[in-house]
């Protein structure tokens, strides 16, 4: 795992949250939560560069 609980809470994050629930896996996902892969596969979670107010369309 590339996050820890601990660092990820209080966090923003890009996040679709208007698609449907979808299975993935034993987990039911209700947002897709974007990131950037690198060239070793790992996954960088795409996050605004200053705050923002929460709920905004991306744009």
């Amino acid at each position: 795992d590339h996050y820890e609980e601990k660092d990820l809470l209080g966090k923003q994050v890009l996040a679709v949250i208007n698609f449907p629930p979808k299975q993935i896996g034993p987990f039911m996902s209700e947002c897709l939560v974007t990131g950037l892969i690198q060239d070793d596969g790992s996954v960088v979670l795409a996050v605004p560069d200053k705050p923002v107010a929460n709920g905004l369309r991306l744009g």
